[in-house]
């Protein structure tokens, strides 16, 4: 259990908007205290993968997301207290604003998510050519809702010590918060953006540079000790409600009954997003988990199913097509009822072809489709669905929750009405608001779902994979 009975001490850092800076100080701090000797435990708000990417490379462990439409609240708090255990401190990422949400309640904010957990507040500020509006800006937060507790800012995009004096005198004077640093404008060259966030830490070639550039930005201008010190007070690291919530979702877990499976796990630089709350379901159901790479292997060792995550094919769409053999070996497998699961990137993968500035770059072909790719997003956002056809995934009338985020369309498909186990209630789907194609055991969708949110999934794909087990001795 956690150290002396007591939650571990945390802090959300949030912004006033998306690009505020909050990312880099979240590096940052979370790296300049694992360098320090402290195990971090990080946590990223939101349906994000790059971004957790980054604080798992930081933090030398998994990241988990933490998000109220995907999971109920009861979830989101197991997930904390389970991946915060035997950690010194956590350090969770907000998304967007403080107070953004898909309604008026701000039901799935940031703040929303301080609250549910009780954890302050850091606030990250882009203080480009401001000074006192920002200690307005800073209030109005505090303000706006008393129950959450913003105990400090950090001062972003400073340009010179006089503009942070100015922004630091008038925060500290009329918001009675301490400032623990200020940080100046930097250049963009260690945390190249593409798509709607940072690039993968995969990706990234000087990723460890990277890591390095944060903690050195970091060190020289945030005052951590002083904030570890605030955040550490028992008024801020004692919730005894959390840790029993968290218990009973534990001792409610213990009672299932596993079984022992394969699952191939396709992952590599062209297929990384993976929620670890996904992976870890499998694991505690009974799968010994099988990593697998289309860009490196040619071959598909003996699984019993296999699970195919969202990323950047189209980064490796020229590897990914001269890859014949594995694509064959797959497509044998499909049609043999080899139980297959794939979300967004892996789903093109499942297609025909991706094109690619008038270039046909061809994949599996088990489905009969073809992908391209947009300069701007074509599906974002949170996803609500409803199961309306009998499929071997999900059963009719469930109702799940998920996100999809693609710059991917479709050219072209041919299927049957009955082949899309889904139908969109909120978000767009494959193809007339229809989702959840396919065909035999092979399943492909837009939507990522959260296992915690959705534990149908992680039941379903053991017990298929089970099956298919029995059938191949």
């Amino acid at each position: 259990m956690q150290k002396g009975g007591k939650k571990v001490p945390g802090i959300i850092i949030a912004g006033l908007r998306g690009g505020s800076g909050k990312t880099v100080v979240s590096l940052g701090i979370t790296a300049a205290w694992k360098e320090k000797g402290f195990n971090v435990s990080p946590f990223k708000k939101g349906p994000d993968y790059i971004d957790a990417g980054w604080l798992s490379k930081a933090a030398g462990r998994p990241c988990y997301n933490l998000d109220t439409f995907l999971c109920p609240s009861s979830a989101v708090k197991y997930s904390y207290i389970e991946h915060s255990q035997n950690c010194d401190i956590c350090v969770i990422e907000g998304n967007r604003g403080l107070y953004d949400g898909i309604d008026t309640d701000g039901s799935t904010s940031t703040a929303e998510l301080a609250k549910l957990l009780n954890l302050p507040i850091l606030l990250v500020l882009d203080c480009t050519k401001a000074t006192r509006t920002m200690a307005a800006l800073v209030l109005g937060c505090m303000k706006f809702d008393p129950d959450i507790r913003i105990i400090g800012v950090i001062l972003n995009r400073v340009a010179g010590k006089r503009h942070e004096k100015k922004l630091k005198d008038n925060i500290e004077k009329f918001c009675q918060i301490p400032v623990f640093g200020a940080i100046p404008k930097l250049d963009s060259e260690d945390f190249p953006e593409r798509h709607m966030g940072l690039v993968t830490s995969e990706e990234h070639h000087f990723a460890d540079k990277a890591i390095q550039a944060s903690i050195q930005i970091v060190q020289e201008n945030i005052d951590l000790n002083g904030l570890y010190t605030l955040i550490s007070r028992r008024e801020y690291s004692d919730d005894s409600r959390i840790r029993m919530m968290g218990e009973l979702e534990v001792s409610r877990n213990q009672k299932l009954k596993p079984v022992s499976v394969t699952i191939g796990i396709i992952r590599d630089s062209a297929f990384q997003f993976y929620y670890p709350d996904n992976i870890d379901a499998l694991i505690r159901l009974g799968a010994t988990i099988v990593y697998i790479s289309p860009l490196k292997e040619t071959s598909i060792p003996d699984v019993d199913a296999i699970y195919m995550g969202g990323g950047f094919p189209e980064t490796h769409a020229a590897e990914l097509a001269q890859n014949i053999e594995f694509k064959r070996i797959l497509k044998r497998l499909s049609l043999k009822g080899l139980p297959i699961y794939a979300e967004c990137g892996g789903l093109i993968f499942l297609g025909q072809c991706l094109s690619l500035e008038g270039v046909d770059y061809p994949m599996t072909g088990i489905f009969q489709i073809r992908f391209g790719l947009c300069k701007q997003p074509q599906g974002h956002g949170y996803t609500r669905i409803e199961v309306v056809h009998e499929n071997p995934f999900f059963k009719t009338g469930e109702i799940l929750t998920g996100h999809e985020f693609r710059y991917s369309s479709v050219l072209n498909i041919d299927y049957q009405d009955y082949e899309m186990a889904f139908r969109m209630d909120r978000g767009k789907g494959i193809v007339d608001k229809r989702d959840g194609f396919f065909k035999q055991n092979t399943f492909g969708t837009y939507t990522h779902i959260h296992a915690l949110g959705t534990p149908s999934w992680a039941s379903s794909l053991i017990g298929m994979a089970n099956t298919y087990k029995a059938l191949k001795s």
